[in-house]
């Protein structure tokens, strides 16, 4: 697991006390393209699921994510997928 990925899950523990936490580094399959790095950690895929969520629109809860993300996502995380939820 790299530093990126280390990161991210650190920051999004302790702002969302996640319930379930996926960091997924899709990086490879983006080669190629715009932001790719050789060694990866530019493409993240994330799946998470909060109590912070309740209540909150889909828009919102990703607003939540990508604030407790915000200096990855103006660094090295060139592109983010979220899939945020309430715990069911």
């Amino acid at each position: 697991m790299g530093e990126v990925t280390k990161q991210i899950e650190k920051k999004l523990t302790e702002a969302l006390n996640p319930t379930r936490l996926e960091v997924i580094d899709d990086s490879e399959s983006h080669r190629g393209h715009s932001g790719h790095r050789e060694g990866g950690e530019s493409h993240f895929t994330v799946i998470i699921q909060s109590r912070s969520f309740e209540g909150q629109s889909r828009v919102a809860m990703q607003r939540m994510v990508m604030t407790a993300l915000k200096e990855e996502l103006a660094g090295p995380v060139h592109a983010l997928a979220i899939k945020a939820s309430v715990p069911a």
